[in-house]
């Protein structure tokens, strides 16, 4: 067990998995952008979300997350009924908010407004720090960073208040690919400490390196759910199919300009 797990990653108790997701649809000036998805996210392993752009990866992570309502169906923390699971679940996004602030304030920022006690805080973020390789950057203004550097921080600090469920949207979008390898490394880290990651991507290979299972979709429709194992030496869909093979699968011409985020 690597030192981010033992020092920072205390395994999760489970307060609010499974996450239900039923008959979920998502309409947007009159037009369905998610339909009908059913599935459900238990305890443990990494689930990944693929698909080619505009399939709606983006808005079904956010639905899940919370931060949009379905038009129609349910999303359901079959834990945490009736109550607000905000506190045990956290999200980065493809283009993380980061503070006008030090690497470090960048940190203790979301502590304090937790009032996790001094002492703790400092702890955890010290450690975060070295674990990510960020230590020799601590009073750095975030801004300067790079952005392989911005998205490790912005990673460190969903992770710093230990999350049950973490999302992830297209965390390694932009980076190369060192930075790629470093980032899924607190990926694995955080994973193995028993959160649990659900996260999309573009990146195929990233998807075999990370995936416990993959979820394929299409068109706001879930096509497809299999281990990662099963589903790239063999997919039952025929758009997954193509998909794997690298062919164009075309929007038809109404579908041509999706709102805005909508990957």
């Amino acid at each position: 067990m690597s030192e981010l797990e033992t020092n920072i990653g205390r395994k999760q108790e489970n307060k609010i998995l499974p996450l239900a997701i039923k008959e979920v649809s998502l309409e947007i000036s009159g037009r369905r952008f998610i339909k009908d998805i059913s599935t459900e996210f238990s305890r443990g392993g990494v689930s990944v979300i693929i698909g080619p752009n505009g399939a709606g990866k983006s808005l079904f992570l956010k639905l899940c997350h919370g931060i949009i309502t379905p038009t129609s169906g349910e999303v359901v923390w079959e834990g945490f009924r009736g109550r607000d699971c905000k506190k045990y679940q956290a999200m980065m996004f493809q283009r993380p908010t980061i503070l006008r602030r030090s690497v470090i304030e960048n940190l203790l920022h979301p502590l304090k407004c937790r009032k996790v006690m001094k002492s703790d805080r400092e702890l955890r973020v010290r450690e975060l720090l070295d674990q990510t390789g960020l230590s020799r950057l601590a009073r750095v203004s975030a801004r300067k960073l790079s952005v392989g550097e911005q998205q490790r921080l912005a990673l460190a600090r969903a992770w710093l208040l230990r999350p049950e469920v973490l999302f992830l949207d297209e965390p390694s979008a932009s980076l190369d690919p060192s930075g790629t390898y470093a980032l899924e490394g607190i990926i694995h880290a955080i994973e193995k400490a028993g959160t649990k990651v659900i996260m999309t991507t573009q990146d195929l290979g990233q998807a075999k390196r990370l995936g416990r299972d993959i979820l394929f979709l299409y068109r706001g429709r879930l096509l497809e759910r299999a281990t990662a194992r099963k589903f790239f030496d063999s997919p039952e869909n025929d758009l997954a199919q193509a998909f794997l093979k690298g062919e164009l699968l075309w929007w038809n011409r109404k579908d041509l300009t999706p709102p805005r985020g909508f990957n």
